[in-house]
This record gives structure tokens, C-alpha cells and sequence, in this order.
């Protein structure tokens, strides 16, 4: 029996597709908007270099084996690669992993499935495990143990992807770990956190650029394909629109409402890098 395709999967895909045509962009993560660099679409391909940038300038001297977790359409996987790193990847979409391979080379060995899942050999140790905008999806309660026994004595995680913070109320900004729930599991694990980071406000333009897109792209199209399917096919339109209701308007209030934007975002995420080391015993 065939596994059914993740629509969010093919989306990812699809937004992949979409920046590489028009933007050259083969990265899926976040851009880093500093002070310098202005917010506009144009200029995302620089945003997510400089992200990658700062993300592999906090790789610890002596690492040589890297695990990327969740390692999407292989960016930072082809950066690493390309200054001299051994790199492994670990990713549960086998739509993505095709488009790493693509990227950062058919020799760029990647273990699919999910990081709790995937059985490594006992002598398969790498000197860093690094999660790129993948450790929300990882339990909390498995992470630390799973990264550690993946790493050599006195190896290092780095973390960079946000969090919740204990801001009330309701977000349509979804994803991230409570923050104070990590630093309960990280104090649990023993590991030790070597350098934390807070780039929520160099992140939160993301969300900007998000909704822009949905005013400007998402709304018009998603409207100009409802009025031509309405007014060919009137009576499965009404029926369609009657059965999806719930889901159309959470659709709409997720892209088209203007609240998925920068100042949301920082209120109720914080974006941090986190750098870990393994105790040597």
C-alpha cells in the first residue's frame, strides 16, 4: 500500500521551485535581516546567505563530521561541503532529499526518515549535530539523549530555530518548542550551553515579507481560481465551499488576515542559536 504525499511537503517543494525561478534562492530557511540589508523580496537570497553565514561562523574549531538534521533542500549542507566539512543528512521527505542530492551532490549520503527513527551504526559518531529550523519538530524528551549518542565525547550541538515564548493569547504563527520547556530539558540532559544567541529581531522581517505575499499573491490568486471554478461549476463550488468552510477560513486567516508579521512573531516567538557541548565522559 502506497503512503499518501504530505501536501505541505509538495508545498515546500513547490515554494523551492518557486525562489529558485525567480530569486536563484535554493535555501528554505529564514533570512537574516540586518540593519543594512532592505526588507523586500529581492533581497532574500542575501538574507538567507548571511543566515548561513552566521549560523556555520558558530561551528567550534577541531569539528570535522557534521549531521545535519532535517537538512531540507540542502543549503547549508552545500555550504558545508564546500568548505571542507564531512556531512551526513537526516530527512523524513523524500521529495526534499531529492532536491539535496540535486544540490549538494548525489554523493551527499542522507538517512531518511525521521532523526528519532533512523538507526545509525555504533561507530557512525560525528563531532556536530546541527539543527537548522528542525529541532521544533523533534520531542523534547528524546532530542538531547538522541543527539548524544550520535556524538563523539566532547561533541557539540548547535541549535538555531525559535521558540514560544509565555506571551497570552492566540498566534497564527505556528511551530517552536516552549522555550521554558527546553531549558528544562536541556538542564536534564547534562549537556553544557556554551553560547546562546537571540536573533528574533534580524528573524521577525520574515514574517513581513510572509504577509505581504499574502496580500499580494496569495489572496488574488487564491480568489481568481475560486471565481473561475464558481462560475463554471456553480453548484460543486457550493458544495465544495460548504464542506471546506472551516478549512477556507483557516486558510484565510492564516495568510490573508495581516497577523502572520514581524511584530506578532516577536511577541510570541524568540529566535535563538544555542551552542552545546557533550561532557567529555
Amino acid at each position: 500500500m502506497t503512503s499518501k504525499v504530505d501536501s505541505k511537503e509538495v508545498g515546500l517543494v513547490a515554494g523551492l521551485n518557486l525562489f529558485h525561478f525567480f530569486l536563484g534562492s535554493r535555501d528554505l530557511h529564514y533570512g537574516l535581516w540586518e540593519d543594512d540589508l532592505e526588507l523586500c523580496i529581492q533581497n532574500l537570497p542575501e538574507a538567507q546567505k548571511r543566515y548561513s553565514n552566521f549560523l556555520l561562523s558558530h561551528i567550534p574549531d577541531g569539528v570535522k563530521r557534521v549531521l545535519d538534521v532535517g537538512c531540507g533542500a540542502g543549503g547549508v549542507a552545500t555550504e558545508l561541503l564546500a568548505r571542507g566539512y564531512q556531512v551526513e543528512g537526516v530527512s523524513p521527505s523524500p521529495l526534499l532529499s531529492e532536491a539535496a542530492r540535486q544540490q549538494a551532490g548525489a554523493g551527499f549520503k542522507i538517512h531518511q526518515g525521521r532523526f528519532e527513527d533512523v538507526s545509525f551504526g555504533e561507530d557512525e559518531k560525528f563531532d556536530l549535530v546541527m539543527f537548522s529550523e528542525s529541532f521544533q519538530y523533534i520531542a523534547l524528551d528524546r532530542v538531547f539523549g538522541d543527539a548524544q549518542r550520535r556524538l563523539n565525547p566532547g561533541g557539540h550541538v548547535l541549535i538555531c530555530d525559535f521558540f514560544k515564548t509565555n506571551a497570552s493569547g492566540r498566534s497564527v504563527i505556528g511551530g517552536g518548542h516552549p522555550i521554558d520547556k527546553f531549558h528544562d530539558a536541556l538542564r536534564a540532559s547534562g549537556m553544557e550551553l556554551l553560547e546562546d544567541k537571540d536573533i528574533t529581531r534580524e528573524t521577525a522581517p520574515n514574517l513581513d515579507l510572509v504577509g505581504q505575499m499574502g496580500r499580494e499573491l496569495l489572496l488574488p490568486t487564491f480568489n481568481l481560481i475560486g471565481y473561475a471554478f464558481s462560475s463554471n461549476h456553480p453548484w460543486l463550488a457550493k458544495i465544495l465551499h460548504w464542506k471546506y468552510q472551516k478549512r477556507i477560513r483557516k486558510i484565510q486567516r492564516k495568510y490573508t488576515s495581516g497577523e502572520r508579521n514581524g511584530e506578532n512573531f516577536a511577541r510570541f516567538k524568540v529566535y535563538r542559536l544555542l551552542l552545546l557541548r557533550k561532557p567529555e565522559k
